[in-house]
């Protein structure tokens, strides 16, 4: 069983804290792999607003994590609890990957994790992380950063997008999908995907989209055009093109080839089905179309990808 310790200190965000809990706390039904274990790590009892927190364990309990989550804090103007910090960075060199949400990456900048390495945060503080920890390359328009053993993400929502992309590598998409509509989000937004600035993601399923995206997801084997989108929207492809941008950050066109990927990727791990069965299933029509769009997304043809899967999780049929 893997063992996810989250890093906790006074004045933390409730928000990201309570987010990953969410996911890791909790495995969806009929999971055939242990589900994660969960420790709540800090250096005594911590406040957030007006709500107090006893921790699991010690800060001297995150290096025999496997993952480690360090969730932001409100006040990024001050420097991170040093114990904090140091913890953080012993865990990383016992060999734990490590991940923050939103302003929790300033912990690990702190701690060295990110020098030379891609990372982000939330936008409203990226010049802040750039010019505090110039040796990182802060990318402030994405909304996570998967850089091997490091992640980070930007804030509120993204802390989801980073936590289910750990669970999809931990247990693959349909477990990570599963997981996802138990939450009610969407079940996959690319990492390189922008975090709206003028615009943020509803965190809420109020957005003019709600029920057209999921309406769009059940019918992937059918050939959906942005017409057929735009009449089960009831407004103008002109309009639908708007909305698009705005919910998702991409067009219509490119967000459901994003999603015939993943409905790929999902079939190649859990089903025999041939490449031809599952191009059919995902919408792509043929096997041809299938390879040339899953390796361009995915960066292996879909026969490398299953082999590969089926080499990580033996159990997998």
């Amino acid at each position: 069983m893997s063992t996810v310790a989250l890093a906790v200190t006074d004045g933390m965000l409730h928000f990201e804290l309570s987010v990953a809990y969410e996911v890791f706390g909790t495995g969806p039904p009929g999971t055939a792999d242990p589900w994660y274990s969960v420790v709540v790590c800090g250096p005594g009892a911590v406040r957030f607003g007006r709500f107090r927190l006893e921790p699991d364990r010690g800060l001297d309990r995150l290096p025999h994590a496997d993952t480690v989550i360090v969730p932001g804090w409100a006040d990024v103007d001050e420097a991170p609890p040093a114990d904090l910090v140091d913890a953080v960075r012993a865990a990383h060199e016992a060999g734990a990957r490590v991940a923050s949400l939103c302003t929790g990456a300033f912990v690990l900048a702190a701690a060295g994790l990110l020098d030379g390495r891609r990372a982000t945060t939330h936008w409203a503080h990226t010049r802040t992380l750039a010019a505090r920890h110039p040796r990182v390359e802060v990318d402030p328009d994405v909304l996570y950063v998967d850089d091997g053993s490091v992640f980070t993400s930007a804030g509120k929502a993204a802390a989801m997008d980073l936590c289910l992309h750990l669970v999809r590598l931990d247990h693959g998409a349909a477990v990570a999908n599963t997981v996802a509509r138990r939450l009610v989000v969407p079940p996959h937004r690319a990492g390189g995907q922008a975090q709206f600035v003028t615009a943020p993601v509803p965190e809420q399923d109020d957005h003019p989209l709600a029920e057209l995206l999921p309406w769009a997801i059940e019918r992937l084997d059918r050939p959906l055009t942005v017409e057929d989108l735009a009449r089960r929207a009831n407004m103008s492809s002109r309009n639908l093109g708007r909305h698009f941008r705005s919910v998702t950050g991409t067009t219509p066109l490119q967000w459901l080839l994003t999603q015939r990927i993943r409905r790929a990727q999902e079939l190649l791990e859990t089903t025999g089905d041939s490449i031809e069965a599952i191009a059919a299933a995902s919408g792509m029509g043929t096997a041809t179309t299938l390879r040339r769009h899953f390796q361009r997304t995915v960066g292996v043809p879909p026969d490398t990808y299953r082999r590969t899967f089926r080499s990580l999780r033996p159990g997998a049929r």
